[in-house]
């Protein structure tokens, strides 16, 4: 790499990152293409293989093809490795990420911040990974030892078959990427509590992020001395999985082409399931193309929002809704300044915050724009493919397969954008942002 080059790269952490991200994600689909990674006869096109790679590298779990049944046991262990490396990479990025901006501060400032999170040791950044790495991996094992055991014994899957599946379902739930081995997903657990809720579980452990996992791990008995993130991101977290659960249980319970034909415990524990998924799960055991409107679109804002910061979910963030709840009830009450859990939010949270808020649904709405041109599919489904990808989530209403390459590609771009868009965003502001030697005078528009 020349040297011009390189410095470019490491000067901004945020450019490297997706530089990096786009040459891991093309070897990934070349590695895909090659004649030893899909069945005789069932060869990808390059639109087929860069969509599989960056849906695994993305971690978000839409597909145009079947995991199972197209790709062989080489192509497979690429899509897991793909998804084991966006996941783990994009925790540990946004914690290196995380001590480079802290780098930056004042000594004053960075001492703040550490005894603030309590979980970011400025310059240990090998040890940052490792805890990232060790957490990931235990985390698998766990439900790896617990889906293997109910696959062979439960479901009459055999054991070498069921030790495989069972290993890459936990990396895939682990990682929120919601690709599995069956092609209609975990429609055939229907019902299991033993899979579904570990899996289930799995999915918002890796969805709230090392930060806050690594803030539980030290008080989970303590709430008092969890650091402002942890507290913001778990209050916010536990009402939006309650509203899911409740919401789509209670929207499709009666529903003749979702839970309608179930049994009582079974309908509990499939809503239960599909009311975390959308928090950027991506797994379904029901079809999603035959849920109401209502469960769409209850769907599509969970989806929307996502789960917490520096972890393995896509979406706005529950961070960021909960920073624009309390500035409108600031507004609301005629609060000059925005208070929460005893703790002032500077200026530049709140910018970043309206400002990442105002980007997602921008680009959301041109992307739903552009499909509706480009493709026949009705808004509803549009809307919700496409605040699935851009929210790196997986679920879909089954037209993924059947969209245009343009529109493919366009997927391809919103979940790139997805994965890597909010931490670049992020990181660029943190560390663009300088003092002013001067001001201007204050003015006020009308709002409103």
């Amino acid at each position: 790499m020349p040297h011009d080059l390189r410095n470019v790269l490491w000067a901004s952490p945020a450019r490297l990152f997706v530089v990096l991200f786009v040459v891991v994600d093309l070897a990934g689909a070349a590695l895909l293409m090659l004649p030893v990674a899909h069945a005789e006869g069932s060869g990808l096109t390059p639109v087929e293989a860069v969509f599989t790679s960056t849906t695994a590298l993305a971690v978000c779990g839409l597909s145009v093809i079947g995991i199972g049944s197209e790709l062989t046991v080489f192509g497979q262990v690429v899509v897991a490795v793909l998804i084991q490396a966006g996941g783990i990479g994009i925790m540990t990025l946004a914690s290196v990420l995380g001590v480079v901006v802290i780098h930056r501060f004042g000594l004053r400032l960075q001492l703040g911040v550490q005894a603030e999170t309590r979980s970011l040791q400025v310059g240990d950044v090998r040890g940052i990974v490792m805890r990232v790495v060790r957490a990931s991996l235990v985390c698998e094992a766990l439900l790896a030892a617990v889906l293997v055991p109910r696959m062979w014994l439960g479901h009459g899957i055999p054991l070498g078959e069921a030790l495989y599946s069972g290993l890459f379902h936990a990396i895939s739930a682990f990682n929120n990427a919601g690709l599995s081995l069956y092609d209609a997903s975990l429609t055939r657990f229907s019902g299991d509590a033993l899979i579904l809720l570990p899996v289930a579980l799995a999915t918002i452990l890796g969805g709230l992020g090392f930060p806050v996992l690594l803030e539980l791990r030290r008080h989970l008995a303590s709430p008092r001395a969890w650091n402002l993130h942890t507290k913001l991101t778990v209050s916010t977290s536990l009402p939006l999985f309650a509203a899911g659960i409740v919401a789509i249980t209670v929207l499709e319970w009666s529903n003749p082409a979702t839970l309608g034909p179930l049994s009582t415990s079974a309908k509990l524990v499939d809503g239960a399931f599909h009311g975390v998924m959308p928090r950027s799960g991506g797994f379904n055991t029901l079809d999603v193309g035959g849920m109401d409107q209502s469960t769409l679109l209850v769907t599509v804002m969970l989806m929307f929002v996502g789960n917490g910061s520096a972890g393995t979910a896509g979406g706005i963030k529950v961070a960021t809704l909960a920073v624009i709840f309390l500035i409108v009830w600031s507004e609301i009450r005629g609060h000059p300044n925005v208070h929460v859990f005893g703790r002032r939010l500077s200026p530049g949270v709140i910018r970043e915050a309206l400002s990442l808020l105002f980007l997602s649904m921008t680009v959301v709405v041109a992307s739903t724009v552009a499909l509706l041109v480009a493709t026949p599919f009705q808004l509803d489904q549009v809307l919700f493919e496409v605040v699935s990808a851009s929210g790196v989530v997986g679920l879909s209403t089954g037209i993924t397969g059947d969209l245009p390459e343009p529109a493919q590609l366009l997927l391809v771009v919103l979940m790139l954008a997805g994965r890597i868009g909010p931490i670049t965003f992020a990181s660029a502001l943190a560390l663009r942002e300088h003092t002013r030697r001067y001001d201007l005078p204050e003015s006020r528009p009308i709002i409103g």
